[in-house]
């Protein structure tokens, strides 16, 4: 979240914003519900002084009568003092609730407009569009001829949007998290898994609605437990309310683990196959730095996504994100955008973001410079490695060829034991 005072010092400037994010959020309440609730703490303390004064007083009262007078005074002065606490508590929490819900602050560069139309390309990868002297087809078409994916067994045991990885899917999937986590052990993260439920106040400190009708989230009933929808969550939890030694930054963190996101509102082909699914397994990256590491940070991340994707032989473009479709945590976000040619255009397969210090505030992770007095907020960064449902949309059906086969990236194939994927004789 954002400083209570560099809002309150800066008013239109993130109203302007909110603005640009598409963010509903009443600004002009926040404000006066701060003001009000300083003007309403200075009262519960000049009333918490002297009812201080008054019970110091009742000791040196001359007589019962006296001692009396101030004991009721004294009971009154509390009274009040419970009186005014229970409006600063209430003032405060609702200033809480909407200071949750103001967007970080926007990159000069994004550029502005409410959703991913707006999003600007930067550059293409060195892999050419494939030219197929066939007519391609789609992955679940592919899928369905080399018996890779079940989706009706899925639909079948847990609903749509649900699926079983069969055969050399399988293969595949194991192939895509080794060749992910290889790489970024070269890099020098550290490997984690990590668990697929988080408390609610972390899902919230990262920027995520658990519950309510707009979230994405898998809630379970009766708890403060709730599915992860990416690795981010688990990963930036991790230092919840702890202060890291400066020199120890950055601390890079590659998490594997199964992601569950409602999807609610996909249709069409967003909704076909494995594009927009209920659960998925993801590689993802997470940074903890210092403020003036964060920018180059998020390069690294960017571009080892290329690098991954360079691997696979698959192309793609990179877009700078809009800023309507930032989310509320990022300051700045950059998509890989892979060819998919049975949808016949780019879809996103990783991100990057650089979360600056929302996150931070939001989860009280703090740092601390050797020989400097305080502490201040770190920043936290993440980005997508492999999310392996779009990752096998994209290697499907841009190594596709005429004989109805799959090639398999060099990369893969230690892993796969195999050079291409065809019907089972």
């Amino acid at each position: 979240m954002l400083d209570r005072k560099f809002i309150l010092e800066n008013i239109e400037l993130v109203k302007q914003n909110c603005a640009n994010r598409g963010a509903a959020v009443d600004v002009d309440r926040f404000v006066e519900l701060e003001q009000t609730r300083k003007a309403k703490l200075i009262e519960v303390e000049e009333l918490n002084r002297r009812t201080n004064e008054v019970s110091k007083l009742i000791g040196k009262a001359k007589d019962q009568a006296e001692r009396e007078e101030r004991k009721e005074q004294g009971r009154l002065l509390r009274q009040q003092t419970q009186a005014a606490q229970a409006e600063l508590d209430a003032l405060a929490a609702e200033a809480d609730d909407l200071l949750r819900l103001i967007p970080n602050l926007s990159h000069p560069e994004a550029p502005i407009g409410v959703d991913d139309k707006s999003n600007l390309e930067l550059f293409r990868s060195p892999t050419s569009l494939p030219e197929f002297d066939f007519q391609p087809l789609d992955h679940v078409e592919l899928a369905e001829r080399l018996d890779l994916v079940d989706f009706e067994a899925g639909a079948s045991v847990a609903g749509h949007g649900f699926y079983f990885l069969k055969n050399d899917a399988v293969l595949l999937e194991l192939a895509l998290q080794r060749y992910a986590v290889e790489t970024l052990l070269g890099e020098g993260f550290t490997p984690l898994t990590t668990p697929d439920l988080a408390r609610n106040d972390v899902l919230s400190g990262i920027g995520f609605i658990p519950r309510g009708p707009e979230t994405q989230i898998y809630s379970v009933e009766n708890s403060d437990l709730s599915l992860i929808a990416t690795a981010e969550i688990t990963l930036g939890g991790m230092f919840a309310g702890q202060t890291l030694e400066a020199e120890s930054l950055p601390k890079l963190f590659c998490g594997v683990s199964h992601c569950f996101r409602t999807e609610a509102g996909a249709h069409g082909r967003a909704a076909r196959g494995l594009f927009r699914v209920h659960q998925f397994t993801k590689i993802e990256m997470f940074a903890f730095a210092l403020p003036e590491q964060s920018d180059a940070m998020l390069d690294r991340l960017r571009g080892i996504e290329c690098r991954l994707f360079d691997g696979l032989e698959i192309p793609y473009r990179v877009v700078d994100t809009a800023t309507g479709d930032l989310g509320g945590p990022a300051f700045r976000k950059f998509d890989l955008e892979a060819w998919m040619p049975g949808r016949g255009e780019f879809g996103e397969v990783t991100s990057a973001s650089n979360c600056t210090d929302y996150q931070a505030r939001r989860l009280n992770i703090r740092y601390r410079i050797k020989g400097e007095k305080g502490t201040k907020f770190l920043h936290t960064l993440n980005g997508t490695a492999i999310a392996v449902s779009r990752a096998l949309i994209a290697l499907l059906e841009n190594h596709q060829q005429a004989d109805g086969t799959i090639v398999i990236p060099e990369v893969l194939r230690p892993w796969l034991g195999k050079d291409r994927i065809a019907v089972k004789g």
